[in-house]
């Protein structure tokens, strides 16, 4: 539900101001189908997360955490790339790259621990 909120807050962030997600990264956005953008992958794509999130943690808990250890993994992996394409990346970036491996690391945890195949609410 950690991971949820968080997509939920940056989700509202892009749908309500996308220059505002933007700002985290010190990037300008120059024209309308740069918000647009910005407000379908952090607004839409976002709230999609947000909706299947909540919805695996209350019907397939094995699902949902198996989801994000894709997802943080992946990310952490992204930003990997681009310190090893582009050079060390700044505060932000080495900020998350630490938050997204230790969220991919819990994960594996949890999923390990978790017993295979149940619902995660009964009934």
């Amino acid at each position: 539900m950690i991971s949820a909120g968080s997509f939920f807050m940056v989700s509202m962030m892009g749908f309500f101001s996308p220059q505002a997600v933007m700002d985290l990264v010190q990037v300008k956005l120059p024209n309308s189908d740069a918000f647009s953008s910005i407000r379908g992958v952090y607004g839409g794509v976002g709230l999609t997360i947000t909706v299947m999130l909540v919805r695996w943690a209350i019907k397939d808990l094995q699902q949902g955490v198996v989801f994000l250890c894709w997802l943080w993994g992946l990310y952490a992996l992204s930003r990997i790339i681009t310190w090893t394409a582009e050079g060390p990346l700044g505060a932000f970036g080495t900020q998350w790259l630490v938050i997204e491996s230790v969220f991919f690391a819990m994960g594996m945890l949890l999923w390990l621990r978790l017993p295979k195949n149940k619902p995660a609410i009964q009934g």
